[in-house]
């Protein structure tokens, strides 16, 4: 009986899958992250096709952290150590506890330099590969709480579209969301200079950082929403709280604009110039602000902060409050919103590598482990399983050609 002939497209698919397989270190990789259904070109678990329920749970981010700035005006200290906001292996358990505890985006705080675009490069690409959206928060104030030129920051925007505006990591609400930090210092003018940027580059959406009804509703035009950073009320003792919240809210919903309320565990800037103290309360103040949030109907809940440690509002596990925050956040998620959320979402600790950072803020101090870059490691095993590919595909390539030619019906015989 004659062989049954394996045309080429068999072998050729054969030696594909067999090599894929052995280099597979990343592409074996990627199928567990991101499941079969992976798109062609860069892969990515963040797709526009995936919409995030709403209210969106957010946590305001900051990427300024360097060893020499957690000297200053600090009264708690992560449990990661005195981080770098660069280190990849940082913002990969940032990223993996945020999940565990059900934060659908991070909004991270930026403007174009250098100090700030390295960790935002590497929070981007850590975000995307664990499936984490992000929201810009474009710096628009100095230090001294000055605005900035606005035609720096119509710059620094036209860079952010160039490199990010189609990344899906960025699609929290369809077009990527930019606050702008600081709106009540720019005129009209200046936010319409951002607006025409925007669109030119875009699509986009801009959304300012007012505080009051009236002043959103005269640049609704402009505008696409709002993000109140209201760190340091005091629901106990602010009696208007709500209600200025609920004004906030309508005026932007009226005119079909996203609305993200502020949530805040407690507030202590004492250190950096501020008078006001809000207790924490083991984390009634942060249940209570999530509740009067939900009231508003919001769009996102936007938590502050994840490590704005000179304010003491982090949720970040710390030296003083360990993972307690976090295990509110994954409560209130699973009980008021009804979603998923891990039981403790500290136990979300990425693989160890190298030495383990501590902090060396307290007693209470633990070491937490990180993560280093997965390709980096298997490297050596890959070009060994190459190697061992080989043996393997050249029997196979010579069995198929030798059965291809068997099978060859022999020619016409010689005139």
């Amino acid at each position: 009986m004659p062989r049954r002939p394996w045309p080429a497209a068999r072998t050729a698919f054969a030696v594909a899958l067999l090599c894929g397989t052995l280099l597979g270190g990343a592409g074996s990789w990627m199928t567990v992250a991101y499941g079969s259904d992976a798109p062609d070109g860069p892969v990515s678990p963040v797709t526009t096709s995936a919409r995030l329920a709403r209210p969106v749970v957010l946590a305001y981010y900051y990427i300024w952290f360097d060893t020499p700035s957690w000297e200053r005006a600090k009264t708690d200290l992560p449990i990661l150590g005195k981080y770098d906001s660069a280190d990849p292996a940082v913002i990969a358990q940032h990223v993996a506890w945020a999940k565990a505890a059900g934060i659908d985006a991070l909004i991270v705080s930026w403007k174009h330099e250098p100090r700030l675009d390295a960790p935002l490069e590497a929070l981007v690409e850590a975000s995307r590969a664990a499936g984490l959206r992000l929201v810009l928060l474009y710096q628009g104030l100095d230090f001294d709480r000055n605005p900035i030129d606005p035609g720096r920051i119509t710059d620094d925007l036209a860079w952010f579209m160039e490199h990010y505006g189609k990344d899906p990591v960025f699609d929290v609400f369809g077009p990527p969301a930019i606050i702008l930090s600081g709106t009540p210092s720019f005129d009209r003018t200046a936010i319409k200079s951002f607006r025409t940027t925007l669109d030119q580059a875009g699509p986009a959406l801009l959304l300012g950082s007012e505080r009051e009804a009236e002043n959103y509703a005269a640049l609704a035009d402009l505008l696409d929403g709002d993000a109140y950073y209201w760190s340091s009320v005091d629901p106990s003792r602010d009696r208007n709280y709500q209600v200025r919240l609920q004004a906030l809210a309508d005026v932007i919903r009226a005119d079909a604009g996203l609305w993200l309320a502020p949530v805040a565990p407690g507030f202590d800037a004492r250190l950096i110039g501020g008078t006001r103290v809000i207790d924490r309360a083991d984390g009634a103040t942060f249940r209570i602000e999530w509740q009067t949030a939900l009231t508003t109907q919001p769009d996102g809940l936007a938590i502050i902060s994840w490590n704005e440690f000179s304010e003491n509002s982090q949720i970040e596990p710390s030296a003083t409050y360990g993972s307690r925050y976090l295990e509110v956040t994954a409560d209130l998620v699973r009980t008021t919103l009804e979603r998923p959320a891990a039981t403790d979402p500290a136990s979300a600790t990425l693989a160890p590598s190298s030495p383990e950072p501590t902090a060396t803020a307290g007693p209470t101090a633990a070491p937490v482990a990180v993560v280093s870059d997965p390709g980096k490691a298997t490297t050596p095993a890959r070009i060994v399983a190459l190697f061992a590919g080989l043996l393997v595909l050249i029997p196979i390539i010579f069995l198929a050609v030798r059965a291809r030619r068997s099978s060859t019906p022999p020619g016409p015989p010689a005139a």
